[in-house]
């Protein structure tokens, strides 16, 4: 299982904080996704890592109200446009982009995604995978209080909802 938690954060300063935790860089990563309009709590992508060249396909059950449990599968395919032809041709229609840029940082069980999402601004998603989403959850808001972080700081919507509130916005 799939445990994590997002916050809206400050870029810079939530990166040095979580550097002074120890945490090891992993890389950085240029992301588009588009999801497909499934009925929640089923999400379907295609994840474009435009810098890596890297496209997965990816299925996400939400376990929970607060967006923070998934079920998730991923797998690599060769060609995003392909990828995307079949899901059409199979009835699915196009939802929302997100496109984002990603610095991962991990420490033991703990990976922290610090993203700037493109017209959304910059969150930090703290993620421990494990059978044991209690447990998860405490390691979770362990680090989240090292870091600062609290029950205000987190952003419970998922991206592809917020770009949708932002274009609600927008067109009133």
């Amino acid at each position: 299982m799939e445990v994590e938690v997002k916050f809206k954060v400050d870029f810079n300063e939530i990166e040095g904080k979580i550097k002074a935790l120890g945490a090891k860089f992993i890389g950085e990563e240029v992301q588009e996704d588009l999801y497909f309009d499934l009925p929640l709590p089923d999400l379907l992508r295609i994840r474009h890592i435009v810098n890596l060249n890297k496209v997965i396909l990816g299925y996400k059950e939400i376990k929970d109200e607060k967006n923070e449990e998934f079920d998730e599968i991923e797998v690599r395919v060769e060609d995003f446009n392909k990828m995307k032809e079949i899901l059409e041709r199979l009835g699915f229609k196009e939802d929302v982009w997100v496109k984002k840029y990603r610095r991962v940082y991990k420490l033991e069980n703990i990976t922290f995604e610090l993203n700037t999402v493109e017209g959304l601004g910059d969150f930090l998603d703290i993620e421990v995978i494990s059978d044991d989403v209690n447990e998860a959850k405490e390691r979770i808001w362990e680090v989240a209080g090292k870091l600062g972080l609290k029950e205000k700081d987190v952003e419970s919507r998922l991206y592809q909802e917020l770009i949708k509130e932002g274009e609600k916005t927008t067109l009133q």
